[in-house]
């Protein structure tokens, strides 16, 4: 099969289109004919140095994808050969998404969302189940809360603004002023530019902050949170305040989660969840994905074609 492999750790050229062999279906597992793939962050931190995955005999990054069920192997019970389904198989370990065929266990699927096609869904999983588990699962945000989301036209960011919008949160959002229309258009009530304002002034008695930058901004983001808030950041464990004070701080690590996936694609369907695809290209222009996901400038996610 075709896969993009990483040749050695480094920089966006390292990433080589190759033949490799295709996966075989193990018990509870399932195998997937790729059509498209979705690119994170992690994949090009992993691509740069390994990090902590743990990495099979030939590297290929990539988490998120959305395809076609091949094979079924033993003990499965939840997908039929010819399924459309759509996942985060393995992660943290390796899943090899940059391919035409993935292997993986078959609850770390679900059903495709029916309205959206494959470039699409392929957007959605690690992003969206982020932000799934950051505020539901961690935060439990409820109807009438003040959520205020960092780097809200991200790749998480933009699902967190629709998630926390659709359980009937008020939504604050930081991002440039080019992009306040449009995460008006999902749904934040209230948007600042972080380049020309400061947050802390803004706003004020926030119930949850979800914050993708760490550093400075989770210490800051404290000060907006009333007794008893909840700051979840996901940069990493050494992203949380040391003191948090009165507040809640946790990190999160997503998980491959059926449940999720489920409630993630019926939010699509019903119209309540968008995913924003930035830019497509084919899976032989990976290491040109990677060039543009770099610059931190997109807006929504990238997808590779593989089909």
């Amino acid at each position: 099969m075709r896969a993009v492999v990483v040749s050695q750790w480094g920089g966006p050229e390292v990433l080589t289109e190759t033949e490799t062999d295709r996966p075989e279906p193990g018990m509870g597992e399932i195998l997937v004919r790729v059509h498209a793939a979705g690119v994170n962050p992690v994949d090009w931190k992993t691509r740069e140095s390994g990090g902590l995955i743990a990495w099979g005999e030939v590297p290929i990054v990539g988490w998120d994808v959305s395809g076609t069920v091949e094979a079924v192997g033993p003990g499965v019970t939840v997908h039929r050969v010819g399924d459309e389904v759509y996942g985060m198989p393995n992660f943290p370990r390796q899943a090899g998404g940059y391919a035409e065929y993935v292997a993986g266990p078959a609850r770390h699927f679900a059903p495709k969302p029916a309205s959206l096609d494959h470039v699409q869904a392929a957007a959605l999983p690690l992003a969206a189940l982020t932000a799934w588990q950051a505020l539901v699962d961690t935060a439990g945000v409820t109807a009438g809360q003040r959520v205020l989301v960092h780097a809200a036209a991200g790749g998480v960011g933009h699902f967190a603004v629709q998630i926390a919008k659709a359980r009937g949160a008020y939504v604050i959002g930081t991002a440039s002023a080019g992009k306040h229309e449009l995460l008006r258009e999902l749904g934040a009530d209230e948007v600042i530019d972080y380049r020309e304002q400061d947050f802390t002034e803004a706003v004020s008695d926030v119930d949850v902050v979800l914050d993708a930058l760490g550093g400075e901004t989770a210490e800051r983001s404290l000060k907006v949170l009333r007794p008893g808030g909840h700051l979840v950041s996901l940069p990493g464990p050494d992203s949380v305040p040391a003191e948090a004070g009165a507040v809640n701080a946790s990190w999160v690590l997503v998980e491959p989660d059926l449940a999720g996936l489920r409630e993630i694609a019926a939010l699509a369907d019903q119209g309540l969840l968008k995913p924003l695809v930035d830019t497509v290209l084919p899976l032989a222009e990976a290491a040109k994905a990677h060039e543009i996901g770099e610059r931190g400038r997109t807006t929504g996610k990238i997808v590779l074609t593989v089909v």
